[in-house]
Order: structure tokens, then sequence, then C-alpha cells
């Protein structure tokens, strides 16, 4: 018989800060997230040195997460149009859920708008991973320019992401023809 630990206030105030910012926006206040872990905000300021701070540890805690769910697996044996695709795959089918807000990196790089916040720079590193996997696929495919396939390729991801996360468009039947023209023009194999 095994006993699952409890949450640490750590971990509460992550998950908090993590659920509040992707379903409210990061303008949440410190009393929302500390009522919503559990926590009182001296415990809070004990852990983090701000909210800007606990913002900033909870995107990063979520960033393999949200990594593993969108990339395939390394030399999983598929072509690298079809890593690519297997992307845009997987943000679709993310989008059909009814909780979907779009990506929550680029939602907060659009909020904060100041490059130097430290949750503005967790989420610039993973969404420069996700041009760089692009890239890295380019390069192998024999794309005609990997470095502007890659910028495409992140440009329709997030203008996909955001539309359908603000109920704009639905991506179903979209998304993989509008990669997949790309792709071709690239000359992807």
């Amino acid at each position: 018989m095994t006993t699952q630990a409890k949450p640490t206030s750590r971990e509460r105030l992550l998950e908090a800060a993590a659920t509040l910012a992707y379903r409210e926006g990061v303008s949440i206040g410190v009393e929302a997230l500390c009522k919503a872990a559990g926590v009182s905000k001296r415990s809070m300021y004990q852990l983090f040195e701000s909210k800007d701070e606990l913002l900033a540890a909870s995107l990063d805690k979520g960033a393999a997460d949200f990594v593993a769910g969108l990339l395939p697996a390394a030399d999983d044996g598929r072509s690298p149009r079809e890593r690519i695709l297997h992307v845009f795959e997987q943000l679709e089918s993310l989008a059909g859920a009814p909780e979907f807000r779009g990506c929550q990196y680029l939602a907060v790089q659009i909020e904060l708008k100041d490059q130097t916040h430290p949750a503005s720079r967790v989420a610039h590193r993973v969404k420069g991973g996700l041009t760089a996997f692009f890239r890295a696929e380019a390069e192998q495919g024999g794309a005609s320019d990997p470095d502007l396939l890659a910028r495409q390729l992140s440009l329709v991801f997030d203008g996909a992401s955001a539309r359908a996360g603000i109920g704009a468009d639905k991506l179903t039947g979209l998304i993989a023809p509008t990669v997949a023209l790309l792709l071709d023009a690239a000359a992807m194999r």
C-alpha cells in the first residue's frame, strides 16, 4: 500500500500559477494565487522572490511536458516532413479541447510585452526551442531555406494556436494542408 505524498506549498503554488495564468492571464493577483494554492502570502514570498518569479518557475516547470506533448520522439523513424506534420497534428488535437486557450508561452509574451520579464524569458526560450526543432528538421529534410521555413512554421503554429485559442477558427482540415503547402514550397522530404 503506497500513500501519495501531499503536494508541498511550492508545488501547489506552481500548479495554481499554471492553471490561473493559462485560464485568466498573467495579471492574476497574488491573493488569487495564494487562495487557489491554499498558501499564505507570507509563505509565497518565502518560496519565491515575487509573483513574477513564481510565474516564470511555473512556466519553466511545465515546459518539458509542453515540448513532450508536441514533438515526436527522437529517432522515431519518420521522415523530417512527417515529424514536422506531427507537431501540427498535436496542436490540432489540443485545440479541439474545450479548455484550450492557445499556446500559454505565446500568451505570456503577448500579455507581458516586456522581454526582460522572467516569465517572458522562459516563454521566449521555449518558443525558440520549437523554432530550432523546425529548423533542424527542415535542414534534415533538405529544405531550400531551413531558416525561413522554420520561421514560417513558427508563424503558422502561433497564428493557428492564437486563432483556435480565441475561438476564431477550428484547426481541423485547415492546419495540415497549410503546413503541407509550406513544406512543398520548401522542397521538404
